[in-house]
């Protein structure tokens, strides 16, 4: 199926500094593009790769689970690594809990995480079904366009393929028994009111990581896609300093690029 229009991953080769953006469940790369182009704009190296399964159809998803989503972005930050020193890795929702397993796999590989309303959990009663349900149901309504600024969409699915979130059930519970492993430096944006994933997900993530240098900020005014609501713009700036913080020396953070604005847009 082609990828959707807008739901393209995005590239851009800038200076010595990379990061990887991951994004969220059911979601594309157009939730985080404002972020990733922000970056760019800054002269850093970014990767934004689309998911398997995701950006096309729902129905797509269904025949992809965490091991194809983590196998991708494990991909994209090897391949950072070899151009760039030091990488950053940041995610949204799923996207976050892809992050963390990243850190603490890779170890000094990843300088540092940004992470925006981070999952580690499918709550509810329903989640407990989700093994036998998603063989008799192949879908449930979706969680896309949680966002309080008015006239704005997220480019998600509208359904949620089951057999997608139960595997999604089991990878949150797999990194949740490796946050301790996760050391690096952590900036945690959070919003109160989120009618996806709870403020207790943060909580528990930051209870369990083994970092001693964590900052945690409020996102007051936005829900769950946060990266496109009225907080975006300090998610952006917060993290560019994030970063600047960790890798001062680099010579790349300061001064716009020109070439910025140009980064690469590819489908498939």
């Amino acid at each position: 199926m082609p990828v959707l229009p807008g739901a393209e991953p995005y590239r851009h080769e800038g200076g010595e500094v990379g990061v990887l953006l991951c994004h969220g469940f059911t979601g594309s790369p157009q939730s985080l593009r404002p972020w990733a182009e922000h970056l760019a704009e800054r002269g850093l190296t970014v990767s934004l790769p689309l998911l398997p399964g995701h950006g096309t159809r729902w129905q797509d998803m269904q025949v992809t689970g965490w091991q194809d989503w983590y196998a991708e972005v494990d991909r994209e930050l090897r391949a950072l690594r070899e151009r760039c020193r030091p990488v950053f890795v940041f995610g949204l929702s799923m996207g976050g809990a892809l992050s963390l397993r990243l850190a603490a796999k890779h170890g000094d590989g990843v300088a540092g995480l940004v992470l925006v309303n981070p999952a580690n959990k499918v709550h509810g009663l329903a989640a407990h079904a989700l093994p036998v349900v998603r063989h008799l149901v192949p879908s449930q309504p979706g969680i896309a366009s949680d966002i309080a600024k008015e006239g704005v969409k997220e480019l998600a699915y509208d359904r949620v393929p089951l057999h997608a979130a139960h595997s999604v059930r089991r990878f949150f519970r797999m990194v949740d028994a490796e946050l301790p492993q996760v050391t690096q430096p952590v900036l945690l944006l959070h919003s109160p009111q989120d009618h996806v994933v709870p403020p207790a997900d943060s909580a528990r993530i930051l209870s369990r990581i083994s970092s001693t240098d964590v900052r945690e900020i409020l996102l007051e005014q936005s829900y769950h896609v946060a990266t496109l609501d009225h907080d975006a713009e300090r998610i952006f700036e917060e993290s560019y300093a994030f970063v600047g913080r960790l890798a001062p020396s680099t010579g790349t953070l300061g001064s716009p690029m020109p070439e910025a604005r140009g980064g690469s847009t590819t489908g498939g």
